[in-house]
C-alpha cells in the first residue's frame, strides 16, 4: 500500500492508499481516532478496517488527520479535522472520477467526523461506525441521517457508554428510511482487545448484507462480485 501526501485546508496530509484492480471500483475512507489521545491511521481497529475495505476490492484511504505524524497543521478540535476528511474524499474521487459509490469507515473520534462528513456528501452510501462518541460528543446534526449504516459497540466499553450509542441508535431508528445495524459485542472494552477479528467479520456481514464491493464469506475468501 504505498504511501501518500496530498493537500489538506492547513498543509500536506500523510496517508496510505490502495487502489483497486477492479475497474470502477467504489471508494471507502477511513479516519481514526482522537489525535489528542494518541489516534494515528496506524491504530489498529482502523488498521484493519482499511485492510477488510481493500479485500472487498474498494479503493481505500486512511490518512493521518492535521497535526498527527508527517501531516501538517495543528488539532481543531473536530472542524478542521472535517474539513480534512473532505480533502481526503476529494483527492480519492480525483483518480477514481467513476467510482458509483463511497462508504466511510470511523472508530471513536473518527467515527464522529465520518457521520458529519456523511450529511455533507450525498454520494457516502453507507458507514461503519465503531464506538461512535455518543456520550462526549454532539451527534444532533443527524436530522435527518442521509443513510443507513452499521454501529459496533463494545458491552464493557469504559470510554464510550454502551448506553450513550443504544440511545443514539433508537432517536436514529425513529427517521424514516433510516436501519442502523446495531451491534454490541459481548466482553469487548473500547479497544476491542482480542476481538478484532469479531468486529471485522461483523463488518463484512454487514457489507455482505448491503451488497458492498466483493461478497466474502466469514473467513473472507471471495465468492461472488457485486456488480
Amino acid at each position: 500500500m504505498p504511501e501518500v501526501i496530498f493537500n489538506g485546508p492547513s498543509g500536506r496530509l500523510e496517508g496510505r492508499y490502495s487502489h483497486s484492480k477492479i475497474k470502477n471500483a467504489p471508494l471507502a475512507l477511513v479516519l481514526h481516532p482522537s489525535p489528542e489521545h494518541g489516534g494515528t491511521m496506524n491504530n489498529k481497529i482502523t488498521y484493519n478496517m482499511f485492510q477488510a475495505f481493500a479485500a472487498r476490492g474498494f479503493s481505500v484511504l486512511r490518512f493521518n488527520f492535521r497535526g498527527v505524524g508527517r501531516s501538517q497543521g495543528l488539532y481543531d478540535n473536530g472542524e478542521g479535522e472535517l474539513s480534512d476528511a473532505a480533502s481526503a474524499l476529494d483527492w480519492m474521487q480525483e483518480i477514481n472520477p467513476n467510482a458509483p459509490y463511497v462508504w466511510v469507515g470511523g472508530f471513536s473520534f473518527g467515527a464522529w467526523i465520518g457521520m458529519q462528513l456523511l450529511m455533507r456528501r450525498p454520494e457516502i452510501a453507507g458507514f461503519v461506525s465503531v464506538a461512535p462518541p455518543a456520550n462526549t460528543e454532539d451527534f444532533t446534526f443527524l436530522a435527518p441521517c442521509p443513510t443507513s449504516g452499521l454501529m459496533l459497540q463494545g458491552d464493557r466499553d469504559d470510554v464510550v457508554t454502551e448506553e450513550s450509542v443504544a440511545d443514539l441508535v433508537a432517536r436514529l431508528h425513529e427517521q424514516k428510511g433510516i436501519e442502523i445495524d446495531y451491534r454490541v459485542m459481548e466482553g469487548a472494552n473500547h479497544f476491542f482487545h482480542d476481538q478484532n477479528d469479531q468486529l471485522i467479520e461483523h463488518m463484512h456481514d454487514h457489507l455482505n448484507k448491503s451488497n458492498a464491493g466483493m461478497q466474502y464469506t466469514p473467513d473472507f475468501r471471495e465468492i461472488e462480485k457485486v456488480a
